[in-house]
This record gives structure tokens, C-alpha cells and sequence, in this order.
């Protein structure tokens, strides 16, 4: 890994990508969002899970992944990219992230259509960030809650806690 890698995970809908753009802008690091590069290397993500399935998906995202963590700067990683064996190895060499919502919160966050693992909704969001709940909380050096709070509050939390110049909030 090269240089300062701050790992940004958590459940679908918890700000992953907004904040994490934010904060890399704060901190003067570049910002991966690895979404958006499975998409720009491999198409949409519903797409992918509707013609190769999940696990085909995870192969690509597992690539991405690693590929963003070794160039270092601000990473955003897929709800379920923790899910990886390897992907929780790099991580071990980050400074990771997790950003938590509540359930009222993330309801109207959640775009239907766009997350292809949400096919009821909010009952399989709660039941997914259920199972993944354990393995976020014990990869995170970090914990931040974004439920109804602006985006700014957040960013200034994580900043303060991460680069020791900055001003605490």
C-alpha cells in the first residue's frame, strides 16, 4: 500500500460516497469511490448481479478493491466488499472507517432500483446490515453515525479524529 489509505465502510445507504469524497477533499487525498470504478471497468452493478450473479460481481469488485486500497488516498468500498477474506486483509493495513445509519434514516436514501441485494426493500437492508453488522464494527478503527446529521458535522468529526492540525469541531 502507498501512502495514507482511510477506508470508508459500512451498510448500503450510510453516506459511504458523499462523505468520503468530502473527507478525501478535506484531508487532500485523492477519493476512490470502488463502486463507481466496477462500473466504469465492468458496466452497472445491476446488470452485473442480473447476468453473471453475485459472485462473478464480488470477483470484480474484490480486483477493483484491492487495486484503490494500494494506491491509498480516501477509499469508499461497497456495502458487501467486506465480505472478502482479502479485502479484510488489506483493510488490516488502513485506517478504516465505518459509517453507521439507523433505519429511519436510511429509508429515504435508498434509491429502489439502483441496489440490485434490495429486493424488499427496506426488510432486506435491515436483514443485510444485520449479517454484515459484525464484521464492519470489527474491522473499524473508526465508528460514525450519519443518521439526520448534515454531512458537514460528519466530515469535520472525521477529519478532527483522523488528522491531529485540524480543529475539533
Amino acid at each position: 500500500m502507498t501512502g495514507r489509505t482511510v477506508a470508508v465502510i459500512g451498510p448500503m445507504g450510510a453516506g459511504k460516497s458523499s462523505v468520503g469524497r468530502r473527507l478525501a477533499k478535506r484531508l487532500g487525498l485523492p477519493f476512490t469511490d470502488t463502486d463507481q470504478r466496477v462500473v466504469a471497468q465492468h458496466g452497472g452493478i445491476a446488470g452485473l448481479f442480473a447476468e453473471r450473479g453475485e459472485p462473478a460481481f464480488r470477483e470484480l469488485e474484490r480486483a477493483v478493491v484491492a487495486e484503490a486500497l494500494a494506491e491509498g488516498g480516501v477509499v469508499a468500498l461497497g456495502g458487501g466488499a467486506v465480505l472478502d477474506a482479502g479485502t479484510r486483509a488489506d483493510l488490516a493495513r488502513c485506517t478504516v472507517v465505518l459509517l453507521t445509519v439507523d433505519e429511519a434514516a436510511v429509508a429515504g436514501r435508498l434509491e429502489s432500483g439502483k441496489r440490485p441485494l434490495l429486493v424488499d426493500g427496506l426488510d432486506s437492508w435491515r436483514r443485510i446490515a444485520a449479517e454484515r453488522d459484525a464484521v464492519y464494527r470489527g474491522l473499524a478503527d473508526l465508528v460514525v453515525d450519519t443518521s439526520g446529521r448534515p454531512m458537514a458535522h460528519v466530515v469535520d468529526e472525521l477529519a478532527a479524529a483522523l488528522d491531529p492540525k485540524e480543529d475539533r469541531p
